[in-house]
């Protein structure tokens, strides 16, 4: 099959260029699926978490991942499964940390749901890159609501357009009657499996804002959805659990990957990092979480909406979220602001992501032009907007933080982890005008075009970029050690 114009080779796919010979047999089998479409809105999340939610009704562990570096999609998926949703991306975790990923689930497990990001073949790396990569069958989801024959054209597409994609077959979303369904079913040519519908129904529907769906936390009747969901699953063939897929363990032998786990373990013991998570500060990696506790260190979590003070710790972590839409509330626990400026004075080390950053800073407008104090910390102020302001996974190398640093704890005897490369992701709908000289500027992937810009400003260090702490082991272990002060 002749290559479309643009597409790329999985021959010349830097994603497949180093990836590892298995001895078939040796290792893990699982049930597995990546759940993928045409394109964002087809269902994904609602295909994936109504099978997350059907499969663990029946007894059996399900682990969900998400491909891409998605936040709000996996506190959904979460909720369905019951188990923590970690990110699988060929970029931004790595072949060896996807691999470690999967092969850990497929031990624990009875069934790995893999949810998808956008198209099937959008991004680099894409849905189908990791589906091929480890040889997990993809199920198409289509939103076939005004659809007829053009929903075998499309499964066609899906399966075919890359050679030896491992396809699965497909599942009609937003199908409401068992005459159309059929319909679709003649279309299709004998070599796909049709797997049936889902209709469309308000009662699971997950509703939208501007950063994507709302919150799990945040919707009440969120357990009764997913299990309606379920119950459409009930009438459909993916009731049996789909093949087993084999996975591998990470070699031992000479891997880099293993030697930096290695150096990982317990370098912070004895750290307690304070972690903002409420509604308003939520978007934060399960992997970044697990990083630090494989550190060693002391998590301690705390709500800037809630809690009337900030634990006593070393390090505050404020991770991205929604601080616009809860702006008043924010300001108005006037004690819990007292606490974390005076952490502040005591030049202890911040880390501020995003929705975080805008926390920080002295003003924040909304979307509806309303102007809110924020902390001081940093001067300057963002406003909301409805243009989506950036987007996409990024790469930043943090040397200038080091660069004037005598601290002897900066200098560690830590294997080769990339130098001082964080990768991560950027995903906002705010401008902030910040009056600080930025200390360096992210840059996109593929594209290398120039990002976000990322600040220090006396103990703080903040970005719109969201870090993936395992992408830089020891980058992250100097900016989380405790005697760091930037």
């Amino acid at each position: 099959m002749a290559l479309a114009k643009n597409q790329t080779s999985p021959v010349s796919n830097k994603a497949f260029q180093h990836k590892p010979e298995h001895q078939q047999g040796s290792g893990v089998m699982c049930s597995a699926l990546i759940v993928a479409a045409p394109h964002s809105g087809s269902g994904k999340t609602t295909v994936t978490a109504a099978l997350a939610r059907y499969h663990r009704n029946q007894g059996r562990k399900v682990t969900v991942f998400k491909v891409g570096p998605d936040f709000i999609d996996p506190m959904i998926l979460r909720q369905a499964s019951g188990e923590l949703v970690y990110q699988l991306d060929l970029w931004l975790v790595g072949e060896k940390g996807c691999q470690e990923l999967l092969y850990r689930a497929a031990v624990e497990s009875d069934l790995i749901l893999i949810e998808g990001v956008m198209g099937l073949f959008d991004g680099t790396p894409s849905s189908a890159d990791l589906a091929q990569y480890f040889n997990i069958p993809v199920l198409g989801v289509i939103d076939a609501k005004a659809m007829a024959q053009t929903f075998a054209a499309v499964t066609f597409g899906l399966a075919k357009f890359r050679d030896n994609l491992p396809f699965s077959g497909v599942i009609a979303n937003r199908v409401n009657t068992e005459r159309h369904a059929e319909l679709l079913s003649n279309s299709m040519p004998e070599e796909f499996n049709f797997y049936g519908r889902l209709p469309k129904d308000d009662s699971i529907t997950l509703p939208e804002r501007h950063l994507g769906l709302v919150q799990a936390q945040e919707l009440a009747d969120i357990d009764t959805q997913l299990d309606q969901a379920a119950s459409h699953i009930a009438n459909t063939g993916l009731v049996d659990l789909p093949e087993k897929v084999e996975f591998f363990a990470v070699e031992a032998n000479g891997s880099e990957y293993v030697d930096q786990k290695s150096f990982i373990h317990r370098a912070l013991v004895g750290t307690r990092v304070i972690i903002i998570r409420d509604n308003a500060f939520s978007f934060i990696y399960a992997a970044n979480i697990a990083f630090l506790e494989q550190a060693g260190a002391e998590v301690c979590y705390c709500s800037a909406l809630n809690d009337a003070h900030l634990p006593e710790g070393d390090i505050l972590y404020i991770p991205g979220g929604y601080p616009e839409l809860y702006s008043e509330k924010l300001m108005n626990n006037v004690t819990f602001i007292s606490d974390v400026k005076a952490f502040a004075a005591s030049n202890k080390p911040i880390i501020a992501e995003c929705g975080g950053m805008l926390y920080l800073l002295e003003q924040l407008t909304d979307m509806s032009g309303q102007q809110s104090p924020m902390l001081g910390l940093m001067p300057g102020h963002a406003i909301m907007q409805k243009k989506l302001a950036s987007i996409g996974s990024q790469w930043v190398d943090l040397s200038p933080l080091y660069e004037s640093s005598t601290d002897d704890q900066v200098t560690t005897h830590e294997p080769n982890v990339g130098n001082n490369i964080m990768r991560g992701h950027s995903f906002h709908y705010s401008r902030a005008e910040i009056d600080l000289e930025p200390m360096c500027q992210t840059s996109h992937h593929p594209s290398e075009r120039l990002g976000e810009y990322v600040y220090q400003h006396n103990n703080i260090l903040a970005s719109y970029m969201h870090w993936y702490f395992p992408s830089n082991p020891g980058l992250t272990l100097r900016i989380f050690n405790k005697a760091r002060c930037f």
